[in-house]
């Protein structure tokens, strides 16, 4: 009893060291960011045909656009139909796991996205959709 008495008295002051909680909120924030996944667009607006039967895909990372222009385009950027197989196989090989989802315009040809869908597959994705509005 004695000895707490001496302590208060003594002025000491009990500290909360906070370095090692800051630490450990840092390191939790870096695995947060580096696990999160981010969605990939393609960069431009595509008037999408409608489907009732349309379901939505949570895990697409691989997607093209085919304009009504008849324009390919991954990443933002305009691709030849023939440079399709190797970009795909390109971003397959970063996420095997990953799907490939088409964005057509409704008044693109089907001839063309017939021929991306095949590159898509020849690059070794097993998983091709086609994107539609839901009804």
């Amino acid at each position: 009893m004695r000895n707490r008495h001496s302590r208060r008295q003594s002025g000491a002051v009990a500290e909360i060291n906070m370095t090692p909680l800051i630490d450990m909120v840092f390191i939790l924030l870096i695995f947060f960011i580096v696990t999160t996944s981010f969605a990939k667009e393609t960069g431009v607006d595509v008037n999408r045909p409608s489907a009732k039967t349309a379901v939505k895909k949570e895990l697409a990372n691989i997607m093209i656009a085919i304009t009504a222009s008849g324009e390919i385009k991954m990443e933002r950027r305009t691709i030849d139909r023939r440079a399709v197989r190797a970009h795909v196989e390109r971003m397959h090989a970063e996420n095997p796991e990953g799907s490939v989802i088409i964005l057509a315009d409704k008044e693109a040809k089907t001839g063309l996205l017939i021929e991306v869908m095949d590159q898509a597959r020849l690059a070794g994705v097993a998983n091709v959709s086609i994107a539609a509005e839901h009804d």
